[in-house]
Formats: structure tokens, sequence, C-alpha cells
């Protein structure tokens, strides 16, 4: 497994590599202190790349939207001192994986890490708030157009019109940043029918992937 750590501070990434080895214990990690070296070291055959919003070199975001141009197979999760949900979420919409604040513990980090390599996405709890479905919810067939208000905001009543029951199961799971085995395990679905229970997920909610869909999520409102 190759793992790419990317900050500009020595202990951060020595306690990040610690933590990180208790996954297996043949981790190849490449190190980058700023822009230039994280371009310089950056390959497609990374399994992972942990990225800090502001190394040296960092001009916003543009980082991160050019190294999942150029190896745009490669899960990112972005570490950062920052804890504000408007960045999370700007981050997170630029197709990140995950959001990791450094003021989390090391085992956060570590099951993060985990979710993410398994297929999840992990998006900080402060993002997510909780999706209650009503018991004996309308069945819909989920081929109908995005789940919005007047205003453009989605809402619970809404989705439950465009998305069958077991669809909105299969979003709760989702919002918790669980991969498409886990949702299945839970549902007693295979993977395959969860994919397609998330087509139809991301064209109600009107997004491109999960990271999208489990963001968007955190903005359902009942009406």
């Amino acid at each position: 497994m190759k793992i790419l750590i990317a900050d500009d501070h020595r202990l951060v990434i020595e306690a990040v590599k610690a933590k990180l080895s208790e996954l297996q214990s043949d981790i190849e990690f490449l190190l980058a202190m700023n822009v230039d070296e994280l371009f310089a070291v950056a390959a497609d055959d990374l399994d992972l790349a942990l990225i800090d919003l502001n190394i040296p070199g960092a001009e916003g975001h543009s980082h991160i939207d050019e190294l999942r141009r150029r190896h745009p197979a490669v899960p990112v999760i972005v570490l950062s001192g920052y804890e504000d949900p408007a960045i999370m979420r700007a981050v997170l919409d630029r197709g990140v994986l995950g959001f990791i604040p450094k003021a989390y513990s090391p085992d956060v980090m570590l099951s993060a890490v985990r979710l993410v390599l398994a297929g999840g996405a992990y998006v900080p709890p402060m993002l997510l708030s909780g999706l209650s479905v009503a018991p004996g919810a309308a069945a819909a067939t989920g081929t109908a157009g995005p789940a919005r208000t007047a205003g453009g905001a989605p809402t619970l009543e809404h989705l439950r019109k465009v998305l069958t029951e077991r669809q909105v199961e299969v979003l709760q799971l989702l919002s918790q940043g669980k991969p498409n085995k886990l949702i299945g395990r839970s549902l007693g679905i295979s993977e395959g029918t969860v994919k397609i229970h998330l087509a139809a997920i991301f064209r109600a909610l009107n997004v491109r992937n999960r990271t999208e869909a489990v963001v968007a999520a955190q903005s359902l409102t009942e009406v």
C-alpha cells in the first residue's frame, strides 16, 4: 500500500505515519512538505493521499483541484486545522472523500482512513444531521426529478415522493459514510442493488457522486 502525506509540519507527518502504520505493516509512505513536492511525488498508483489545506505554495483549494485533475482515481482526504463547516463543505464538494480536522483523535483519523479505503466517504459529524424516516413512508418509483422545495432546498417529504423506502434507507446509511458493502450487508441486499439505488438517489438529490450526496443529505429538512 502506498500513502502520500502532504503537510508542512514534520511532527504531524510522523504522528500520521505512526497511526496509519496500524493499517498494515508494509505501507510505503511518500512525503511532501509543499505544493511542488506534492506534485513531484503524486502518482496514479497511490492508494490514498492525505493533504493539508495550507501547505506552502497552496492557493486556496487549487492544489487539491490540480491533484484530482492529474490523478482522478486516487482517493483524497484533507487534513486541516480548520473546523469551519463552510470550508469542509467547499472541500467535499470538490470530490474529496474525507475531511479530518486535526483536532480529532488519531483513532478517528484511522477509522476515517479505513472507511475511505473501503470505498466510503468520511464527513465530520458536525456536517451530518439525522435523517428520520417516518413509519409507513409511501414507496415510489424513484424516477422523478430532483426532490426540492420551491426555493431549491431538498426536503425529506419531497424525497419520499421520488425514492422508495429502501432507497431512503440506503441514503441514511450513506450519510453515515458506510461503503456499499456495509450498506448491502445492513439491508440484506447485494452491492449491485446498492449501486442501482445510489443512482436513483443521485438523480433525486441532483448530485454526481456519493460524496456530494452525503453533503446534500445533511441539509434535508422536514416540511
